[in-house]
């Protein structure tokens, strides 16, 4: 599928889409023995969205292009997401996706992103840091006078962090326009529920606070997804989508668990979880 084409798939063929990445995600953190599929499987829609849906303006055979649109992913723990969506949409054979998170990858799958792969823009690994990054991305290639859209994934669990809200009244402040931050809201870190730890509501009423353009929708509605990344930029804010989500989607026994954070499924897990998402 050509991502730079202007005409949007259909909104079914986008939820099939999504299906078969689950699943993919699922046998390659299999596959690996490790990984972490509660939060891949939350994110899965939204990511499909932005690399399949149109929206996005990238060319695989030319990653660096400087008139590209970035994406961010911020939770960089759900890698295995990323880097299957990356495979498919062109930037490396699907086939290197059997060396995830093994010594030696000729695509530096490592268990957190870094820009050695194709189409990743920054290294992960210590939360909070995303939001900071995308702005600063926003800044400079406004400077340079590109029009490119830069788009970060958060997780729900980094929005706890402070430099989350530095970098959100930096972004307002300098009113990056072309900056959209989406918040993967499931609710469960990584060994507790979110407002346990912190309560982050009431969420849409803080991100407002600090001058964003705000949104809240289901994250797992393609329909509702799509309309509101379709959106036109704000006149003089950035924007923020928080998406509610569920850990785990898709997958009964793994939905909404804290246990399915960072743990790869047995052979059994997956049998079951892959017949759930046939």
């Amino acid at each position: 599928m050509d991502s730079t084409q202007t005409a949007t798939p259909e909104i079914a063929e986008l939820e099939k889409l999504a299906k078969e990445i689950r699943r993919q995600c699922l046998n390659v953190i299999h596959r690996a023995g490790s990984g972490h599929p509660g939060g891949s499987l939350s994110a899965t829609d939204l990511v499909t969205a932005l690399f399949f849906g149109g929206l996005m303006k990238y060319d695989p055979k030319n990653p660096k292009d400087p008139d590209r649109d970035r994406f961010l992913l911020s939770k960089g723990h759900a890698s295995a997401l990323y880097y299957v969506a990356l495979a498919r949409a062109g930037f490396f054979p699907e086939k290197d996706l059997e060396t995830y998170r093994r010594i030696n990858s000729p695509r530096f799958l490592s268990g957190h992103a870094h820009p050695k792969t194709p189409g990743v823009e920054i290294a992960s690994g210590s939360l909070g840091q995303g939001l900071s990054v995308a702005h600063g991305i926003a800044l400079g290639t406004r400077l340079d006078k590109r029009n490119c859209k830069v788009f970060v994934i958060l997780g729900d669990g980094e929005l706890q962090e402070g430099q989350i809200w530095e970098a959100a009244m930096s972004a307002s402040k300098f009113k990056s326009t072309h900056l959209t931050a989406i918040v993967d809201y499931n609710k469960v870190c990584q060994d507790s529920i979110t407002k346990d730890l912190k309560d982050l509501e009431p969420l849409e009423d803080k991100w407002r606070a600090f001058g964003w353009d705000t949104h809240r929708i289901n994250g797992h509605n393609m329909k509702e997804i799509m309309q509101t990344l379709k959106l036109p930029a704000h006149a003089e804010k950035p924007r923020v989508i928080i998406a509610d989500t569920i850990k785990g989607k898709g997958v009964s026994f793994m939905e909404g668990q804290t246990a399915w954070h960072g743990v790869a499924p047995s052979d059994e897990d997956l049998e079951k979880a892959l017949k759930e998402l046939a």
